[in-house]
């Protein structure tokens, strides 16, 4: 009896819920039948969504919802049309939040019956129209950028190529038919990079390089979200395909090069410098590395070609002309400790021809007198060049 009694109040607490839920959706059918105030008919179903989870797996509401949006949708874009004022931001707001809508409901409408059946009611229709909208996530997303608002622009474009694995969108093919995929995919890379949210960066970062005009800033993007997860290997990896791919553009070889300089390997600095003087025999940069790599390695003769074409190509740049006096001091400190000073005539010879090149290295850099000091120091004192000698003395004091 006491069961009975339950379940009777039950069931009269369920009807009333029942009926005041079908109440509102009428209410807000009605805003939209006549043609206005669908703002309060989406007002009406999002109270419905936030009031009881329950209402979450009715596909009525959602419909409800999905048509008061396309009803304001369709509002802005008659105005937008007419050229009268609207809120642009507010416009592919709209186009979003359709999306939202639709993809929530195709979810509910793929539930199959007690029979295991699975009958589409919505997917056919707002596939159309979704489809025939679609360019305005893009579009959303380019705007946003322009207005630096990276957050709202990744969510746009988020949305426009996730839709390419989304059901409601399969018959489309958009990962193969969309030729805009390539272009979505870089700007929301793009905007994980200026965001510093490596995950973002990264998420989109393959289909992001299928943009061949622009996959050398992908991976330098995808270069500095490595660094932020901390990930070596990736980011080594990633350089060096930048380097193969791209090996003029400014990103990618100074920092393979520092990186092989700071690891000790001079011989795959060596290697890179190589490769890129392959490309342009003229590149100072190539031309430097390969000068600083020939200097690590002790092979001092080809060095000083090295770095007298690099002097002849800019006689601007002070490493070449410091790499030379190393060269030429280095070569006369293995002298002194192999042979003594007997070879005084040769020793000579040696720091006579650092000098210059170290004097010159002063002039270029005169603030970098940690490098250039103690060189010319050691110069004036075995050229016994008092003046000279005497200058640098008290300018190391």
């Amino acid at each position: 009896m006491t069961g009975r009694i339950i379940c009777c109040l039950v069931a009269l607490l369920v009807v009333p819920s029942s009926y005041a839920q079908k109440k509102i959706i009428n209410e807000a059918r009605a805003y939209i039948k006549a043609g206005k105030d669908f703002d309060k008919a989406e007002k009406l179903m999002v109270g419905l969504l936030k009031k009881d989870s329950s209402n979450r797996e009715n596909t009525k509401i959602y419909d409800t919802w999905f048509d008061a949006v396309e009803g304001q949708y369709e509002q802005a874009n008659e105005k937008l049309y007419l050229k009268q004022k609207y809120d642009t931001a507010a416009f592919f707001g709209l186009t979003k939040r359709l999306y939202e809508i639709a993809l929530t409901l195709d979810t509910l409408d793929a539930r199959p019956d007690a029979k295991g059946r699975v009958k589409f009611d919505y997917r056919e229709e707002n596939s159309e129209k979704l489809n025939t909208l679609r360019p305005n996530l893009y579009f959303g997303g380019t705007y946003h950028i322009r207005k630096e608002q990276y957050s709202q622009a990744y969510d746009f474009f988020s949305y426009y190529l996730n839709a390419a694995q989304q059901p409601l969108f399969e018959r489309y093919h958009y990962a193969t038919s969309d030729s805009r995929m390539p272009s979505a995919a870089y700007w929301a890379t793009y905007c994980g990079y200026k965001l510093q949210d490596a995950d973002m960066a990264l998420h989109f970062s393959q289909q992001a390089l299928k943009d061949v005009s622009k996959a050398q800033f992908v991976l330098q993007y995808m270069c500095e979200a490595y660094q932020q997860q901390k990930d070596e290997a990736k980011y080594l990896n990633t350089l060096q395909e930048g380097f193969k791919r791209y090996p003029e553009y400014p990103y990618f070889f100074p920092r393979l090069a520092d990186y092989y300089t700071a690891q000790g390997r001079s011989d795959s600095l060596l290697t890179i410098a190589n490769e890129g003087l392959a490309v342009n025999e003229k590149n100072t940069l190539f031309l430097l590395a390969k000068s600083l790599a020939l200097l690590n390695m002790e092979r001092y003769e080809e060095c000083t070609e090295v770095s007298k074409q690099l002097i002849a190509l800019n006689d601007t740049l002070p490493e070449p002309y410091f790499n030379i006096a190393t060269c030429y001091l280095n070569q006369a400190l293995e002298l002194e400790q192999s042979r003594g000073r007997k070879q005084r005539k040769q020793l000579q010879e040696l720091y006579s021809s650092a000098r210059p090149y170290m004097e010159d290295y002063r002039r270029l850099v005169p603030e970098d007198s940690k490098r250039w000091a103690p060189a010319l120091y050691r110069i004036y004192l075995n050229l016994n060049m008092g003046k000279e000698f005497e200058e640098i003395d008290q300018l190391m004091k």
